[in-house]
């Protein structure tokens, strides 16, 4: 599947990131998307040794959308800080099981990692060992079956969407690891990153960037529904 750029300037670059892509290297061996997104810049550029690509943030390999990287040192230290920092707004779009009655709110819960098992747990009590964690939603549409959420994570905890949603008896439509009735036939979950939004760390502009709305047949229950990808 080609490479759709999203954004390119002297110091960043971002990309589509596919459902079932990794963004970066592990012990599957598949080539990763940064990987891809270097051979991409040596081509585009004409460079004749390797590209430099600086690996800013990771989404999950099920989940589609936006993935930010680096072309430069400075553009990935400043990047990190503005991670670190929380000041970079992250929305996604999370198509779910059940129907959500209210039409927004805040969930705020506290987890714990099983390391072996690559999963979170989610309680509503604090103790000592536990991760608090916060996220927005708001309803953008509902179908007899599904309700499609815009989300806010404040907080970047390990799965911290997935396992939020579920243990509100909403889990991602294809998420069987946290829930979902059954898988989605290509192995994705349906959670889009949809933008990102950040001042420049290095020409100080104001960037928003925005991945189109999966087309895959996942999220065929949303036939029909066009998104104001502006709102």
């Amino acid at each position: 599947m080609a490479l759709e750029v999203l954004h390119l300037d002297n110091h960043l670059i971002a990309v589509n990131k596919q459902a079932g892509e990794i963004v970066q290297g592990d012990k599957t061996g598949d080539q990763p998307l940064s990987e891809t997104v270097a051979q991409y810049l040596k081509v585009q550029f004409n460079k004749p040794g390797d590209a430099f690509i600086g690996v800013i943030h990771r989404i999950d390999r099920p989940v589609s959308g936006v993935v930010l990287l680096a072309r430069t040192s400075k553009g990935l230290s400043r990047m990190n800080e503005l991670f670190r920092d929380r000041k970079i707004r992250k929305t996604y779009l999370a198509l779910v099981e059940g129907l959500v009655k209210e039409t927004e709110g805040t969930l705020v819960h506290y987890l714990s990692k099983n390391e072996s098992q690559n999963r979170s747990r989610a309680s509503l009590n604090p103790a000592d060992g536990l991760l608090r964690c916060e996220l927005k939603y708001s309803v953008l549409h509902r179908t007899e079956r599904y309700t499609l959420l815009e989300v806010e994570p404040l907080t970047g905890r390990h799965h911290q969407i997935r396992v939020q949603l579920s243990a509100m008896g909403w889990p991602i439509r294809g998420d069987v690891k946290y829930g979902a009735r059954r898988g989605n036939p290509d192995r994705s979950i349906c959670l889009h990153a949809f933008r990102l939004e950040f001042t420049h760390p290095v020409n100080g502009e104001e960037v928003r960037i925005q991945a189109p709305f999966p087309k895959n047949e996942a999220w065929a229950p949303l036939a029909g529904f066009r998104l104001d990808e502006n709102h």
